[in-house]
């Protein structure tokens, strides 16, 4: 374990007693965790499962383990999943390929996604420093869960996942989703919109789940699970607070940026 910053604890996976130390202790001081790694291992999952756990317990909400587990482990091996698919695209193409060289190389990609690819990869990874944060931030309302990537997306991916995440609107249940799109959840993005209905299964609000790229050259993906009924998520407030002003469209939210992040 390393201390990253005095308010957050970073650190691998590894034993199990020395992660709940850290845990612990975090929820004592109030700091923010963050979950490196290079390949979601067993071991890295159930050390993912034992953070939400003990966060979840310490707020009295066990009952959103499910939902919030299955959706961060998702969100974290989809990015897993970027790294490799970046790492042989680097091999085969320019920075930014064009649609249909981008459908050439997801033919290469899936060709290459298991598990067993994805493991022997992971010195690759190290390599070129791809690895995947999913940062924890809490507090007695709210937990958001942000899982980065060292990269933008390609153009074409973030086409396909607006479009998934367009087309997801008609599915009201997972079973639905299954029956149309198969095993083949991750190459257009069907993983991450995946999350989208099991938020929206649950009760929560669907846009409580979004994926950008960053003006950090970054890609983050971020979960926002409201643990009272009285948290207003920030698109519905940012909806609201728009409509009651008097600012263009991109002085607000230049605003509202500002605003939360002088918020604790």
């Amino acid at each position: 374990m390393t201390q990253a910053s005095p308010t957050r604890h970073t650190y691998r996976a590894s034993n199990q007693e020395q992660l709940n130390r850290i845990i612990d202790r975090s929820l004592q001081k109030h700091t923010t965790i963050t979950l490196r790694t290079w390949y979601l291992s067993k071991d890295g999952q159930k050390s993912l499962n034992r953070i939400l756990e003990r966060i979840l317990s310490h707020f009295n909400r066990m009952d959103l383990h499910d939902v919030l587990y299955t959706a961060s482990k998702e969100i974290v091996m989809n990015a897993t999943k970027a790294n490799l698919k970046r790492l042989l695209f680097g091999q085969l193409a320019d920075s930014d390929p064009d649609p249909a060289e981008y459908n050439r190389l997801m033919t290469h990609f899936k060709e290459n996604l298991n598990e067993e690819r994805i493991r022997e990869m992971k010195h690759q990874f190290i390599a070129k420093g791809y690895f995947v944060d999913a940062t924890i931030y809490y507090n007695p309302e709210v937990i958001n869960i942000k899982v980065k990537n060292k990269f933008p997306l390609y153009r074409q991916e973030e086409l396909r996942i607006r479009e998934k995440f367009h087309q997801a609107e008609e599915f009201s249940n997972l079973i639905d989703f299954y029956m149309k799109h198969g095993d083949d959840t991750e190459g257009a993005g069907l993983g991450l919109t995946m999350v989208g209905i099991l938020l929206e299964e649950s009760g929560i609000d669907r846009h409580c789940f979004t994926i950008f790229s960053n003006q950090y050259e970054e890609t983050a993906a971020k979960l926002e699970i409201p643990l009272v009924d009285s948290y207003v998520p920030k698109r519905r407030r940012f909806e609201k607070e728009f409509e009651e002003s008097y600012l263009t469209l991109e002085a607000f939210r230049d605003e509202f940026r500002q605003t939360l992040k002088q918020q604790p």
